[in-house]
């Protein structure tokens, strides 16, 4: 009768969900086995998630000349309260106006120590920025016949270049986001050259002057 009373009992009771359990090593007979709980991290999801959003890109470009394409569009970061920019472009340019299409990846850096209001109004106005940048074309503007040129005797690369920067801006301040940050729109014209441009002036001071080896583009900054 006693042991009929005990089964029924041990059915009755209310079943417990399972617990995970993590054995603290093999100790033969006498192994100890401990639940642990896992707490949710859910602030280092969060701190990660703002962390990934810091990162997304804070303004978007236009810009047209300076040795990448004829019209290049890109998107950036800025850093230092605006004045240090990280921008990455792509280029195009239609083979009527090379030989053939040329699509040129850059990436810009740029740094503006000053910034001056022009007085009560929305518009700032930055009266120097200067820079780097480095650029990679697909696509060959000279391919050439085989064996027309010696094979040393393009030395330098025909896909990538790199080169300093000058330039200013005018910036206009926008409503501001829903979100609460600032806006702006900014027009900027940059004037620059290449490592290759560079070393043909050295070469050749007497046929060549600084406007001949220089680039000029006009370009669109927006921050949102």
């Amino acid at each position: 009768m006693a042991p009929t009373l005990l089964l029924a009992a041990l059915l009755a009771a209310p079943a417990t969900p399972a617990t995970p359990l993590v054995s603290n090593g093999p100790t033969g007979s006498d192994s100890v086995t401990v639940s642990v709980a896992v707490p949710p991290v859910l602030g280092l999801a969060k701190s990660a998630r703002r962390q990934r959003i810091g990162y997304l890109p804070r303004h978007v470009v236009l810009q047209t000349g300076g040795g990448v394409g004829m019209l290049s569009v890109g998107g950036g970061l800025s850093f230092a309260h605006r004045r240090l920019d990280l921008d990455a472009l792509v280029g195009y340019v239609p083979a009527r106006h090379a030989g053939t299409a040329l699509t040129i990846a850059s990436v810009k850096v740029k740094y503006a120590p000053w910034e001056l209001p022009l007085g009560s109004s929305r518009l700032a106005f930055t009266p120097l920025a200067v820079g780097v940048y480095g650029s990679y074309t697909f696509g060959l503007r000279n391919t050439g016949e085989e064996g027309q040129y010696p094979d040393d005797y393009y030395w330098w690369s025909r896909t990538t270049r790199v080169g300093p920067v000058l330039g200013s801006s005018l910036s206009y301040a926008l409503p501001d986001a829903p979100s609460g940050r600032a806006r702006r729109l900014t027009g900027y014209y940059e004037l620059a050259t290449n490592d290759l441009y560079a070393i043909s002036y050295y070469l050749n001071r007497r046929a060549l002057s600084l406007p001949d080896i220089t680039t000029l583009a006009l370009g669109l900054k927006l921050e949102f």
